[in-house]
């Protein structure tokens, strides 16, 4: 058993998925669950993540969220959505109950409210500190923020199963309706059916030109495991036998065999 969790903000949710672990619950639902604590906290939301997210160019907040299981390799996002706090939880329900693996904007919207979901008011999706940075956007007609995170998380269960999950509210001030990588299968994320996974972070636009994660898949086959990174870039982990997460550090160009 083990999790992953991208940049330092995710040891709440690794350690969520630890106490998850201990009370017998699976991978996909350790995913679902931890995600959400996340997702739908504003004091998070400066990590561009959900509710308290960044807005786009016309003030709404729209999420990107997908989750994907290494077997028997079933997937379910929704992209652009507004007006729900935990979007990780309406892909999952897409994955489990919809035909289509992806849903978009409105029509993500009308099936989240099909579902039970409560589709709310854009001021309340928005934190003082995103309305605040929207309104120095429109003065200033360019972003000044300096966050482009997305929350990924990985977790391995008892039973060997893998899952894989992304959620983030997308490039600030990006045009309304964009997509980024995060819910795109084999750019944001990947999973196979041997627990094999990866989640991708960073500039979403250029991400999907190369489909990362699914590359980062295919190389574990040859059985090396490693870390590697253009930048200095913080992690959360935890492994059966860890009494808790911990945030780890993977340095320019590191790797371990």
């Amino acid at each position: 058993m083990a999790a992953v969790g991208t940049w330092a903000f995710s040891l709440a949710a690794v350690e969520r998925v630890r106490r998850l672990m201990a009370a017998g619950n699976g991978a996909t639902h350790c995913v679902q669950e931890a995600m959400a604590e996340l997702e739908n906290d504003k004091e998070t939301g400066c990590f561009v993540v959900g509710r308290g997210g960044f807005p786009n160019k016309a003030g709404v907040v729209q999420c990107d969220a997908a989750i994907m299981e290494g077997l028997p390799g079933r997937f379910g996002a929704v992209a652009a959505l507004p007006g729900v706090g935990i979007p990780l939880t309406v892909a999952r329900v897409v994955m489990d109950k919809n035909t289509h693996n992806m849903l978009v904007g409105e029509g993500a919207a009308a099936f989240a409210k099909e579902q039970g979901f409560s589709i709310e008011d854009n001021n309340d999706m928005m934190s003082e500190a995103g309305l605040d940075a929207y309104e120095e956007f429109l003065e200033n007609r360019k972003s000044t923020s300096k966050n482009h995170d997305t929350l990924g998380l990985i977790v391995l269960d008892h039973l060997g199963n893998i899952t894989v999950g992304v959620s983030t509210s997308g490039a600030p001030f990006k045009d309304p309706g964009r997509v980024g990588d995060s819910p795109l299968p084999g750019c944001g994320l990947y999973a196979d059916n041997r627990a094999r996974a990866a989640a991708a972070t960073g500039d979403g636009d250029k991400i999907m030109c190369f489909c990362p994660s699914f590359h980062v898949v295919q190389l574990m086959k040859q059985g090396e495991v490693g870390a590697a990174s253009t930048v200095s870039f913080p992690y959360t982990f935890w492994a059966r036998g860890m009494e808790a997460a911990e945030q780890r550090q993977s340095n320019p160009h590191t790797h371990i065999d």
